[in-house]
């Protein structure tokens, strides 16, 4: 089957196509036919060496696709149905895919935009658990981005009142989720307490701006704040940094399908490209020339 592929690290020129023996699905797992995968910053990182240093690697983490094998043990799926979800050996990336946590596409959606939701709902969800979000305030700090957006309309979900950080081009979409929008940057603080004078309940930080100090100052104390870029930042103020591979929210998958079909949950796609364009989707995703999830397509 044909794959996404690196030997080398590097810039996105290292990314070939590359024919891989086909996988085939453990007991509780399925295969897929892969028509989307999404493209995820972890990606480039992993292309620099900044994750996992063994060569070579595959890439993608999150699919869409029929189901066309099945695991042994595996009940309420069948061959032929439209499923999304994540790949536990990062090899979504593909002609075929194995995906040992999935849920039904929901029937409005797309290929492409199911395979845009995994990693940025499961993201979301999680650092919400983590911060106890229900009702109350949360402010979240890169709220205009994919999973930002994701943040949103979660926390909105759950009853709480959301005040989100972008740049004024995105306040519109902002408010279109259900958020107080809020421009970043010098000031950013007086602008929240504008919004809300005694501070806010909860702080999520998604973009990893150093804002921190800001943050616990608004949320009373590092324990109400939680980031998901700031890792250095997250050790210098006692911040808890949430990371993909503890306590993952995954029921999410099951539970994302209830709020598209309400109305109450939009994830944009960007821009999508074929397969064989991975190399120029890391260019642009590297770049942030596209404002939405990048997604690839598999014929």
């Amino acid at each position: 089957m044909k794959a996404v592929a690196f030997r080398r690290f590097g810039a996105p020129e290292v990314l070939q196509i590359v024919d891989l023996p086909e996988p085939h699905p453990a007991p509780g797992e399925v295969r897929i036919a892969v028509r989307a995968a999404g493209i995820n910053p972890s990606d480039w990182k992993k292309r620099q060496g900044q994750m996992d240093q063994n060569l070579p690697q595959t890439l993608g983490y999150e699919a869409a696709g029929t189901v066309d094998e099945l695991g042994d043990g595996v009940t309420g799926v069948a061959v032929g149905d439209r499923v999304f979800g994540f790949s536990p050996t990062g090899a979504a990336q593909a002609e075929l895919a194995v995906l040992s946590c999935w849920a039904p596409v929901p029937p409005s959606l797309s290929f492409a935009e199911a395979a845009a939701l995994p990693a940025a709902i499961e993201t979301a969800a999680r650092a919400l658990d983590q911060l106890g979000v229900s009702t109350g305030t949360l402010l979240i700090n890169g709220a205009s981005g994919t999973v930002g957006c994701a943040a949103v309309q979660l926390a909105v979900a759950r009853g709480a009142r959301v005040i989100g950080t972008g740049s004024p081009a995105t306040h519109d979409r902002l408010r279109a989720l259900g958020a107080d929008p809020v421009a970043y940057g010098s000031g950013m603080t007086d602008r929240v307490r504008v919004l809300a004078p005694d501070g806010v309940d909860n702080a999520l930080d998604v973009a990893g701006s150093g804002i921190l100090p800001e943050l616990i100052i608004l949320a009373g104390g590092p324990e109400h704040v939680i980031t998901l870029a700031d890792f250095t930042g997250a050790q210098q103020h006692g911040v808890r940094f949430s990371r993909g591979d503890e306590g993952r929210a995954l029921y999410i998958l099951t539970q994302i399908g209830t709020l598209i079909d309400s109305g109450s949950f939009t994830l944009p796609v960007g821009r999508t490209f074929p397969l064989t364009e991975i190399a120029q989707a890391h260019h642009v995703g590297e770049a942030g020339l596209v404002r939405g999830k990048l997604v690839l397509l598999v014929d």
